[in-house]
């Protein structure tokens, strides 16, 4: 049985081994598993043993365990370059109401994480503006 668990979720069905896997990691706070539609070989997603929907939800304790653990599993892709994503909120294009992390392989230009611009649109503030979201982010921790 693991902490805070939800009986409807995916990923806590597949902690508890009632949904089966394709197990990379495990151990006492995560588990590392396949995805199972893959952008690239080695498409691995890494979850907490804690059912937390977003990060802001999940223990300290879960997040410094994983963080290793991402890496680990980055470097076992075998490819140099990867991306490591991590969405929170259905906004921001999470899928599943459970934590996790992904290690997404790019081992070519046409495989992997591909983003266009109309995706990810950049600005160019001011140096002002800058200091100020600075600011405003250090008071906040």
């Amino acid at each position: 049985m693991t902490a805070n668990e939800d009986p409807s979720c995916l990923f806590c069905k597949i902690i508890q081994g009632t949904i089966p896997c394709h197990k990379v990691y495990e151990d006492e706070h995560c588990l590392a598993f396949l995805d199972i539609m893959p952008i690239s070989e080695g498409h691995t997603q890494i979850i907490p043993k804690y059912h937390a929907v977003t990060l802001g939800d999940l223990p300290d304790e879960y997040l410094r365990e994983i963080g290793p653990i991402v890496k680990k599993v980055a470097l076992a892709t075998g490819v140099e370059q990867y991306n490591i994503v991590q969405n929170n909120g259905k906004m921001a294009f999470q899928h599943i109401p459970h934590v996790h992390f992904h290690v997404i392989p790019k081992p070519n230009e046409k495989e992997g994480l591909i983003v266009g611009a109309q995706n990810w649109p950049q600005t160019k503030p001011e140096n002002e503006v800058l200091a100020a979201t600075c600011a405003k982010m250090k008071q906040r921790l």
